[in-house]
């Protein structure tokens, strides 16, 4: 197993596989190229552009899909994923990325905001000509901007899931099986302010692996100052190390906190007897691996 990071700054970390960075923002902040990393690109979440285009939002029977809206009861501010002109403006930025020396482009917020999403007349008009039902309208919708998005990516090509195994289909229009086809692997964000009870964890991670027909990575909330969150953390790391993941990705505010996580599991001598108990050979090696940096 290897072990990565997702970061909000440009930078190569030692010690670790992948490196992924966020270079479109759910806010609507967009930045330059990350050479030599994953570029994690929001798609449809973008507060900014709604903001300049209330039109563009994506409606349902109980109004936008904003985070303002208790009703519809998002996380974020969703642009209807039908609207031509914002889906050019991702691919053009998608291109521009593509441009410099990147590793490849990971896709996340690229589906519909929630189940009941969107009814907008552009929507209907298209659910109602395409001859399917709704909910294999919305994950045809939602699979061919994937095809499409994947035309402009000359490196690795992968999307980010929202976390549910079951009802993903149902809630997103995300078809596990026809996306498959177009990436190279699966990015599972599993996000806790910390990881002290951990089994739901090895569940839904389980379940990724079971169901996805490609690689999966997971990504776990890794902003963690004090010695109690970072030993759980770690922790939970050992035990995923026994499955067939691709990698674990820790998402951190920076470099220095991806290094604080490091010295930590290097100099922690309960923690490494632990692995040894229990013989964690997999989070052994990134241990010794770190060790020989840190």
């Amino acid at each position: 197993m290897e072990i990565g990071l997702v970061t909000y700054t440009p930078e190569i970390v030692k010690g670790y596989d992948y490196h992924v960075y966020y270079s479109k923002w759910v806010n609507g902040s967009i930045f330059p190229a990350a050479r030599r990393m994953q570029n994690d690109v929001t798609c449809f979440g973008d507060a900014k552009a709604i903001r300049e285009n209330p039109d563009i939002v994506a409606i349902s029977k109980n109004g936008p899909a904003l985070r303002k809206n208790r009703k519809a009861n998002l996380a974020f501010d969703y642009v209807c994923p039908t609207n031509q002109e914002y889906r050019t403006k991702v691919f053009d930025y998608i291109k521009t990325l593509n441009k410099e020396d990147i590793k490849g482009v990971t896709l996340n917020l690229y589906h519909f905001p929630e189940e009941e999403f969107c009814i907008c007349p552009r929507c209907v008009e298209l659910w109602q000509k395409s001859g399917l039902n709704w909910i294999n309208w919305r994950a045809d919708t939602i699979t061919k901007f994937i095809e499409e998005a994947k035309t402009y990516v000359k490196g690795t090509f992968a999307v980010e899931m929202f976390p549910d195994p079951i009802l993903a289909k149902e809630r997103f229009g995300i078809d596990f099986d026809k996306i498959a086809q177009f990436v190279d692997y699966f990015h599972v964000p599993l996000s806790a302010r910390d990881y002290l009870t951990n089994y739901w964890v090895n569940l839904i991670g389980r379940d990724f692996l079971k169901t996805l027909k490609k690689p999966v990575v997971l990504e776990l909330s890794a902003e963690m100052p004090n010695f109690e969150k970072m030993d759980a953390l770690l922790k939970t790391i050992a035990h995923l190390s026994r499955y067939d993941f691709k990698a674990i990705l820790l998402l951190v505010h920076d470099s220095k906190n991806a290094m604080q996580i490091s010295e930590f599991a290097v100099k922690n001598r309960e923690f490494r007897d632990w692995l040894t108990k229990f013989e964690f050979s997999e989070m052994i090696k990134i241990v010794d691996k770190w060790a020989s940096i840190y």
